[in-house]
């Protein structure tokens, strides 16, 4: 209508894109989440016992016992974390793309419902869903949020 309206959508554009860079550059520095008293400091055993090269399951894993995360994320290579919940319409849509990527990749596919587990949601800074956090050899590497397609799963996970 005005170029007002125009300059606050602007403005509310440029702010979600400079959130997005500094989410990135926590992802690549490895910082995200270290402010949480949960094994933030490196210091759990959760990956002591990781046998290399164990063979990702062929469907997602849904997560049911939060105390589970950290032992299911080092249990394998590369890890796709779906934060999702069962409200979520681009969620449930995602769904075929995220089966998929259990089915059809090397990567375990591992499903959090922020609803039942607001502790891991709040740790991983998930504000919107989906989010999905891509963890290799037990820490975060990359994170996208909103729907994805398959194929940009299946590039995210083979990187």
């Amino acid at each position: 209508m005005s170029d007002m309206d125009g300059n606050a959508d602007d403005e509310l554009a440029e702010i979600r894109q400079r959130k997005r860079q500094r989410l990135r550059e926590k992802v690549e520095q490895g910082t995200l989440g270290e402010d949480a008293s949960d094994g933030a400091d490196g210091a759990d055993s959760s990956g002591a016992d990781r046998q290399e090269g164990s063979p990702a399951p062929d469907e997602p894993i849904e997560l049911d016992d939060p105390g589970r995360f950290d032992s299911v994320v080092s249990q394998y290579d590369t890890v796709l974390v779906d934060f999702h919940a069962e409200w979520c319409g681009p969620c449930k849509m995602m769904e075929p793309a995220v089966k998929s990527v259990a089915r059809d990749t090397d990567a375990a596919v591992l499903k959090v419902d922020i609803d039942r587990h607001q502790g891991l949601a709040g740790k991983f800074g998930v504000r919107s869903v989906p989010t999905l956090v891509l963890f290799r050899d037990g820490e975060p590497a990359q994170r996208v949020m909103g729907a994805q397609s398959e194929a940009a799963l299946k590039r995210l996970v083979s990187r």
